[in-house]
């Protein structure tokens, strides 16, 4: 049986927080006797998202390859790469190949982490 937790508030899963859920809800299956043969329980966290979201992904992938999708003045959609420069309350910053692209903040869809190779 496998089960994913996470944080409400979108903090960091740690072991601990997995050892101390796997031994409550072990308990409970336990007690339900809803499962009647062996089993192996795996408690985990879904990891890092490949999106960023929070000033704290922003701050964390800075100088990583990232994918930026916008739109433009005539609200069509664009994707643009380079590496996470900043993300200020008014733009976002891609350093792409020593040159810097400012983005808009209001005209950003999404940012995704990419592979150094696009």
């Amino acid at each position: 049986m496998q089960v994913q937790i996470r944080h409400m508030d979108g903090g960091d899963v740690s072991l601990d927080d997995c050892a101390r859920f796997s031994g409550l809800i072990d308990k409970a299956v336990e007690d339900s006797q809803l499962i009647d043969q062996a089993y192996v329980l795996e408690i985990s966290s879904p990891g890092i998202s490949d999106q960023l979201c929070s000033d704290r992904d922003f701050q964390t992938f800075k100088g990583f390859p990232v994918e930026v999708i916008f739109k433009d003045s005539k609200t069509h959609e664009n994707r643009r790469t380079g590496r996470l420069h900043e993300r200020s309350p008014d733009h976002l910053c891609l350093n792409n190949k020593g040159r810097m692209d400012h983005i808009p903040r209001e005209d950003v869809i999404q940012v995704r982490l990419t592979s150094p190779t696009g």
